[in-house]
């Protein structure tokens, strides 16, 4: 089932595989860093073009809904023609779209800019995980799956601050124009070291599922919309978008159905692994951009800790990701991945009660402990999910699967973003949050989070649900 480019037990062999994997590694770090890069420009951005916040967001709007709406799509036609061709376009144009992002002369051709970006970001996105059973021995998968984790999270740590220096020191457009020149190094990497061998395509393949892929691409903008626009409460356009989107899976899963070549196999779904896998990407991926929406305000409201010190505490969880995932890889490569996903699900329990738990006495040290527990696991629980859901799986399917993976982990931080806040902002009993007390600040963060060890303990369920079911059957992948 698994096609190898890698010379085993050469040494030419170990060189090809660990220049492969810098360059996976490097197109893994440039979408999460142009995500977390551009967030701390929204103001000055706002204020150079003359425009209001609302219209700013579409900056990070349209990066992100080209990314949730294109990646699986991408991943199947990547499948189908070839995905050392198809990632090539994608990280070229990726630097293409982020250098004119640097020079927009105004904010509609910048939104366009990042929609083209988040495209090119997509195809990034969604085939590096693919090429991994290419260029990686079998016996490093979960290593390999590690150090991908760990580049996406070393991206989204460095961005704020990056983004900031760049900021104070040249201006907004230089966190574009500074980025170019890596997607350039990473484009001459990719065409020199990425192997073409187990990407052809197939003879006799039916061709791409065009009308699957526009349903599907329809539905996800509808539910990102829905979960993103709204400011004060979910209103009318918001529940208008999520019950489009809900028809929309409805008319995607009957033309599924239907197609003689569809884009995703419905029967896939019902393999235990990949199932499983998907639905606790997207719960823990909730939980996840619970820290980053909760914290902030927990530590400035009810903590009372100084702005500056508020981005040094919350880059915690990103550098912990970071310095664990390689580990983590290591160990799921020794001891098993089913295991290992519910080992670090135990941990985000225990992480988020903890977080729910710790009183507002043990101040910022609760806080960071609390913090490095629910991340640390986060890393073990990515890294062994994304390795059991991507090994042995059929070379055909390798892109539009890492395609889906990707798609859950964004649709549970879309999600987490609109809901968890939301659950955030009632629990407080604010209808302001930005001026609410520190106890009710503090009662929000202890409500949030005991929902967030709720659902990872849904998680936990479904993995040991999943692990049950696998061992009693055995579906080709």
């Amino acid at each position: 089932m698994r096609t190898t480019t890698v010379e085993h037990g050469t040494e030419n062999g170990s060189k090809t595989y660990r220049w492969a994997l810098l360059t996976l590694s490097l197109t893994m770090l440039l979408p999460s860093l142009s995500t977390s890069i551009v967030n701390v420009a929204l103001p000055t951005m706002a204020e150079g073009f003359s425009a209001s916040f609302q219209q700013v967001q579409w900056i990070v709007l349209a990066y992100l809904l080209a990314i949730s709406t294109l990646i699986v799509g991408i991943g199947r036609l990547g499948d189908i023609t070839g995905r050392r061709r198809l990632l090539l376009a994608g990280i070229a144009l990726f630097t293409a779209a982020t250098f004119l992002s640097g020079v927009a002369p105004t904010l509609w051709l910048l939104i366009a800019a990042r929609a083209a970006q988040g495209l090119g970001a997509a195809s990034m996105m969604a085939l590096s995980m693919a090429f991994v059973a290419e260029t990686v021995p079998p016996t490093r998968t979960g290593s390999a799956m590690g150090l991908l984790g760990t580049m996406s999270a070393i991206g989204t740590a460095l961005g704020p601050s990056l983004g900031g220096v760049l900021i104070t020191g040249l201006g907004w457009r230089a966190i574009f124009l500074v980025t170019a020149p890596l997607g350039i190094l990473t484009l001459v990497l990719a065409s020199r070291h990425l192997p073409a061998h187990g990407s052809a395509p197939r003879a006799g393949r039916v061709g791409f599922d065009y009308l699957g892929t526009l349903l599907l691409a329809l539905t996800l903008g509808a539910y990102a919309l829905a979960m993103t626009i709204q400011h004060s409460g979910f209103g009318v356009l918001s529940l208008t978008l999520l019950l489009a989107a809900i028809g929309g899976l409805g008319l995607f899963v009957l033309a599924e159905r239907r197609a003689t070549s569809p884009l995703i196999r419905l029967k896939n779904l019902r393999d235990p692994l990949l199932s499983s896998g998907l639905v606790m990407s997207a719960l823990v991926s909730t939980v996840m951009m619970a820290t980053l929406v909760v914290g902030p305000f927990h530590l400035s409201r009810a903590l009372g800790i100084q702005p500056a010190l508020i981005g040094l505490v919350m880059s915690v969880g990103p550098v912990v990701a970071a310095l664990t995932g390689v580990p983590a890889g290591r160990i799921a490569d020794r001891l098993g991945t089913q295991r290992m996903v519910i080992v670090g699900l135990i941990g985000m329990a225990i992480g988020s009660i903890s977080l729910s738990l710790v009183p507002v006495s043990l101040g910022i040290s609760g806080y960071i402990v609390s913090l490095v527990i629910i991340t640390a696991s986060y890393a073990f629980f990515q890294t062994a999910n994304n390795t059991m859901v991507m090994t042995d799986v059929r070379a055909d399917q390798r892109g539009v699967i890492s395609g889906m993976l990707n798609l859950s982990r964004n649709l549970g931080l879309l999600t987490g973003a609109s809901v968890m806040g939301a659950i955030f902002a009632f629990a407080s009993g604010a209808s302001d949050i930005t001026t609410a007390g520190p106890g009710d600040v503090a009662t929000g963060t202890r409500w949030t989070f005991a929902i967030a060890a709720a659902l990872i303990t849904v998680a936990i369920v479904i993995a040991m649900a999943g692990r049950v079911r696998a061992t009693s059957r055995s579906l080709p992948r």
